[in-house]
């Protein structure tokens, strides 16, 4: 019985989580060969705060890339 467990960061709505969640359980199916009833997909959603590369946030890059913008449009 496959697993896949997919980690994001949160954002997405609940219809294209939806739909990863199908192409995630279609592609197992065709890759592998094993009955759909037999394929499980976990999607965990980890708060923008809480994951981080090269020691920023994504929450923080985000706020920097909104006040990049809101520069840009000021000028």
């Amino acid at each position: 019985m496959p697993l896949v467990e997919v980690t994001m960061a949160t954002g997405r709505t609940p219809e294209q989580i939806r739909a990863l969640m199908h192409e995630v359980h279609q592609a197992v199916v065709r890759s592998i060969g094993v009955p759909s009833a037999s394929v499980r997909v976990v999607v965990r959603e980890v708060p923008r705060t809480h994951w981080s590369a090269d020691d920023v946030t994504l929450a923080e890059r985000d706020a920097q890339r909104d006040a990049a913008q809101q520069a840009s449009e000021g000028s």
